[in-house]
């Protein structure tokens, strides 16, 4: 099986733990700061830890409508988090799953957010080099609209 990998890092001013747990209420604040993108996001099975499995509605901003993903790791202390899109139309017919790795790390004035994301394909097709631009430029935008959010809600975040 082959696969493609992806890497994104955004720079942020805010400590490590804080980024985490922003992120942490990403289904919450997704689609209140990108609706165009993340139409709804909901638990269908578990309460938000490991087995988790949650129901992403997407918007008219992205080519897809819906897709299941699932927790498959959550360490708070280290501020990592790893979950996979396993059913749904963002799979293009062509990727088994796509999982996705993110880590918060501490850096001098901040953190970084860190996403590694694998796209695991079935055959030998792999997602085009322009949807993996898109993709990408997505993942960044997103990641500023949710620090955004929590920027503009301190008492909070």
């Amino acid at each position: 099986m082959s696969s493609v990998t992806l890497e994104v890092e955004v720079p942020s001013t805010f400590p490590a733990d804080r980024v985490f747990k922003v992120f942490s209420d990403f289904d919450t604040i997704a689609p209140k700061v990108l609706p165009q993108v993340f139409k709804s996001i909901e638990i269908v099975q578990g309460n938000g830890d490991v087995g988790t499995i949650k129901t992403f509605t997407f918007g008219d901003a992205v080519p897809f409508t819906s897709a299941k993903y699932k927790v498959d790791a959550l360490d708070v202390s280290n501020n990592s988090y790893n979950y996979s899109f396993i059913e749904g139309d963002n799979l293009m017919g062509i990727l088994d799953s796509i999982s996705y790795h993110v880590k918060v790390v501490p850096s001098e004035g901040g953190s970084v957010f860190k996403q590694t994301i694998k796209y695991n394909c079935k055959g030998d097709e792999k997602p085009a080099e322009e949807f993996l631009t898109k993709e990408k430029e997505l993942y960044e935008n997103t990641y500023k609209a949710i620090e955004a959010y929590a920027v503009a809600h301190p008492e909070t975040y």
